[in-house]
């Protein structure tokens, strides 16, 4: 469940797009947003105010009225009294959402940082950004975020010296306010044509569009019923090598909104340009299992199309290959196997893929259509101790992206499995944005860390020199901070990375405002990414960590299946541990420390509240799902009953959901730490109901006297996807507020 690009965390499930190979085209999604700019450049002035221990001013939370909704779990009767909150559309539901974002503007606008923290966070985003170019025949393009601009921009390089770029796609005309987002695109071989992607007000569904790369303009073509996904570069298109068309994705659109079968039913259309699409032709679907999802990818081959088969959110994959001249029967790949299967390339007329079958933390291997039992994969790239997460066919050759710990090594291995290469990266930190260039014998690579902001590296494949192409000029002062890492040791032994960043000259004496964050789920591994908003709160002496808890994907399988399912209460107890062991080192006290999280890092940070409210002086819980019980019945939950269980299928499913699923946990007479809880109105992942409910219980059970338990409703943004600049520095300007806050600091 990717979450937004907010200042607490990273997009945990966000995967940037890779263009694995000059023969694999995917939709490639465009960048986060940065926040809206103001020629401002403040230093901040810090004091203390009373500390979390304080009394409170009453807030007059809007009155929340209860129903009668019982559900029956095995014999057990679960109330449910806020079940008419799951009424999205319902103007009863809307104004209390409002009422309820009203009361949380009113109390963060009467904070005395509020001022400070909004001019300091606009003047933190003024700064351009460049995504790594994408190379289709002679043409390149790249994605750029400009300081004063909502939306970043695609556009086509100059190839010759002197020539000026050309904006070429910008969705800021089509809409001033921010609203429409480029969230995909992909040319066709010789780059003289762009299928892409547009998406509204946050919303995952999203038309297909197609651009003539020389005059700019859009063709006639608009193909409805494709939406963005979790992990996957989807919609996704994939262009006939002749470029006549391509083949795309498509949902059952047409059906109402609350039908369960709207996310259902992927199929996959073959599109000719210059047609209207109810003239598409159906070339695949399973009516046997709708459950099942489909990526269209042309094989390198020229003659194959592939479909990337997933189903959920398991991360266990099947490949349908269909001769590209419709001439024959499918044939199905890796029936018999429970893995992964990232389709890379084709070399030595073998389908190349990047799998954790028979290796926990990943290999490359070969396969052979015709002989494709698992007895005759050959192995390109053998499993290492590092976990692969990325893996990028060169010719003969395959780059390999790692995790080592929590963070990213980069290697090329020859065709024998050997390495030949180790790219010395310029920090510790995350690459993602992969591109192969063929042309310039290059490969561009988009490189972060908590304090490099991102920038595009050029490593040249014949001299094996690397080089910045593009670095993103961020208006601050790195010099005063470092990073820490260490290692926290929990009550069953397990080892946590955590990582600190802070100011170097930091004090040890459990003074130092802190946010923790951490995700554990879908096999995700938490690296460093940059973030200008954070900078804020390390210049207002405060430390941000991360915490590796188990449930991600940091060290391979076991680590992410010790914290799923029926064992999910073990990435809530590492949470407690990691915010245990930075009060007891010294780095913060209870009084200074706030839990962070999103979409999946949101349960994380609400169920480890009410199991120890007594650890954190704030909780900011981010998109959550807190309904562990109904979850999959709304848009796509069905798609996490994989990581979480079923409520309805297993009794001892349900007792171990039931156990933690925060909304169902609220305790009266429990002084639970000030909390903000944030949504956004078209959310159709994480639906908006899940965060409301969670509020309208914990208000259900406050004094006049307790502490904050606040709303934060954004209008017109989904769950991250295309959101515009200044509906991120709204909203983290709450964050940053609240935090301070709750830890008893204002800056002015």
């Amino acid at each position: 469940m990717p979450a937004s690009q907010s200042g607490i965390g990273v997009p945990p499930c966000a995967k940037p797009s890779v263009n694995n190979s000059p023969d694999v085209v995917h939709m490639i999604p465009s960048r986060y947003a940065k926040p809206w700019v103001y020629p401002l450049d403040l230093l901040p002035v810090m004091r203390p105010v009373d500390g979390p221990s304080r009394r409170f001013q009453p807030l007059d939370y809007p009155t929340t009225a209860r129903d009668a909704a019982v559900d029956d779990f095995h014999g057990t009767q679960v109330a449910d009294p806020f079940r008419w909150l799951e009424s999205a559309e319902d103007p009863v539901v809307e104004r209390w959402a409002s009422d309820q974002d009203a009361v949380t503007s009113s109390y963060l606008g009467g904070r005395a940082s509020y001022s400070y923290v909004v001019r300091r966070l606009a003047a933190l985003g003024n700064f351009k950004e460049t995504s790594s170019p994408v190379r289709a025949g002679a043409k390149r393009f790249v994605v750029r975020s400009q300081g004063s601009e909502e939306q970043p921009v695609l556009w086509l390089l100059a190839e010759v010296e002197g020539a000026l770029d050309v904006e070429l796609l910008n969705p800021n005309l089509i809409a001033e306010d921010g609203s429409v987002a480029l969230t995909g695109w992909a040319p066709n071989e010789d780059g003289s044509l762009i299928a892409y992607s547009l998406a509204e007000r946050g919303g995952d569904w999203q038309d297909i569009r197609v651009r003539d790369v020389a005059s700019g303009e859009d063709l006639a073509d608009v193909l409805r019923g494709s939406k963005s996904e979790e992990d996957l570069p989807f919609p996704s298109v994939a262009w006939h090598p002749n470029g006549t068309g391509f083949f795309y994705t498509r949902l059952p659109y047409a059906q109402a909104e609350a039908s369960k079968d709207r996310y259902r039913n992927s199929q996959i259309y073959w599109h000719r340009i210059g047609t209207q699409q109810h003239l598409d032709s159906l070339v695949f679907e399973n009516v046997e299992d709708p459950d099942e999802n489909f990526v269209p990818i042309i094989a390198g081959d020229g003659r194959t199309l592939l479909l990337h088969v997933w189903k959920g959110l398991s991360h266990k994959h099947q490949v349908v290959v269909l001769p590209l001249d419709g001439q024959g029967d499918p044939v199905r790949l890796f029936t018999e196997c429970d893995a992964r299967f990232i389709f890379m390339g084709v070399t030595d007329e073998r389908l190349v893929f990047q799998t954790n079958a028979g290796a926990p933390r990943g290999r490359v291997i070969g396969v052979d259509i015709t002989r494709h039992e698992e007895s005759n994969w050959i192995e390109i790239v053998p499993e290492q101790n590092d976990r692969i997460e990325n893996a990028v066919l060169i010719g003969a050759s395959v780059l390999v992206v790692s995790v080592r710990g929590s963070h990213h090594v980069v290697r090329i291995f020859n065709e024998l499995g050997e390495v030949v290469h180790s790219i010395a990266l310029p920090g510790v930190g995350t690459v993602s944005d992969i591109s192969v260039d063929p042309m310039s014998h290059a490969v561009f690579m988009d490189f972060e860390s908590y304090l490099q902001p991102p920038s595009i590296l050029r490593h040249d494949l014949e001299t094996g020199i690397l080089s910045v192409w593009d670095a993103t000029d961020v208006p601050f002062d790195f010099a005063p901070y470092g990073i820490t890492h260490d290692v926290v040791v929990t009550a069953d032994g397990a080892s946590i990375p955590i990582t600190l960043v802070h100011s170097k000259d930091i004090v040890l004496d459990h003074s130092h405002p802190t946010l923790l964050y951490g995700y554990g789920g879908f096999d995700v591994s938490i690296t460093p990414t940059f973030n200008a908003s954070r900078l804020l709160w390390l210049e207002s002496g405060g430390i941000y960590a991360v915490a590796n808890i188990r449930g991600g994907g940091e060290f391979g399988d076991a680590w992410h299946g010790a914290g799923k399912g029926q064992d999910k209460q073990t990435v809530f107890d590492d949470f407690a541990a990691a915010g245990d062991w930075l009060i007891t080192r010294g780095y913060t006290s209870r009084a200074r420390l706030v839990a962070v999280g999103e979409s999946n890092g949101g349960l994380l940070v609400a169920a480890t509240m009410l199991q120890r409210p007594e650890l954190f002086a704030g909780v900011i819980c981010s998109i959550p799902v807190t309904d562990m019980l109904r979850f999959h019945r709304f848009t796509i939950g069905h798609y996490w009953t994989f990581e979480y269980g079923n409520a309805d299928d297993d009794p001892e499913q349900f007792r171990a959901l039931y156990a933690y699923s925060p909304i169902h946990n609220v305790r009266a007479g429990i002084d639970y730490p000030p909390i903000l809880v944030t949504t956004g109105e078209n959310d159709d992942r994480v639906v908006p109901a899940h965060a409301m409910k969670f509020v309208a219980a914990l208000q259900s059970v406050a004094s006049a006297e307790e502490r904050p338990r606040l709303l934060r409703y954004q209008s017109d943004v989904g769950h991250g996807l295309g959101k515009p600049r200044s509906k991120v520095l709204e909203l983290d300007c709450a964050i940053y507020v609240f935090a301070l806050e709750s830890c008893g600091v204002a800056t002015t």
